[in-house]
């Protein structure tokens, strides 16, 4: 699966189309001097915005499967002379960050590529601030997918074949110990014969820290 998904974004990484799902900066209201993380940041362009709101003070931190995307990131940054933004080459299953390194996280159209949902969010809530929070959104469907569409490679390379079930989705986070998960954006439509959905969620990350207030 992993190879044909870097051969499709190899190939997009030349491109000027839009690959995400819609922006997601407005929702998370980034304020100056925190950190930020984007997910399958391809070409950087988010994570750029999300660097200058953050300010000198704050960073943002793209990081993507694909190298091709990583080096148009930061030959985009370079262009534009942002400083406090950086690009880095890893897997969104298995994060290369300390616990409670960021504020905030976004993704756009990105972990329905991962083979394991579960373990990505599991991540996310690592790497968050206690009270940080993260708006996602992503492709899921109505109804399972036939395993000829989940065993195909070229179909998870398409946004297509890695997604799962609207409930499956849901419950990848709450069982990754997110709360107050509310979905901001909402949009049923089919692609290739299948009822999908399109979703923008929002959900932060509370752990008990001796203020039992804080948990209601």
């Amino acid at each position: 699966m992993l190879n044909y998904i870097q051969s499709r974004y190899t190939k997009e990484s030349g491109n000027s189309c839009n690959l995400s799902c819609g922006s997601n900066l407005d929702f998370l209201k980034i304020t100056p001097g925190e950190n930020v993380l984007d997910l399958g940041c391809g070409r950087g362009n988010e994570t750029i915005q999300a660097a200058m709101l953050t300010g000198p003070e704050g960073k943002a931190v793209g990081i993507d499967i694909t190298q091709a995307m990583i080096d148009v990131a930061r030959l985009n940054a370079q262009e534009i002379g942002i400083s406090n933004v950086w690009f880095i080459k890893g897997d969104i299953e298995s994060l290369p960050f300390d616990d409670g390194t960021f504020d905030a996280v976004i993704s756009n159209c990105v972990i329905n590529h991962a083979k394991n949902k579960n373990k990505v969010y599991s991540e996310i809530f690592r790497v968050l601030k206690n009270r940080g929070r993260f708006v996602i959104s992503d492709a899921v469907t109505k109804n399972p997918l036939p395993p000829e569409v989940k065993n195909d490679p070229e179909a998870w390379a398409q946004c297509f074949g890695g997604a799962v079930t609207e409930k499956e989705y849901l419950d990848s986070i709450t069982s990754s110990g997110f709360k107050n998960i509310e979905i901001l954006k909402r949009r049923e439509y089919v692609k290739n014969g299948y009822n999908f959905i399109s979703i923008t969620i929002m959900a932060t990350k509370q752990k008990y820290d001796g203020c039992f207030e804080c948990l209601l």
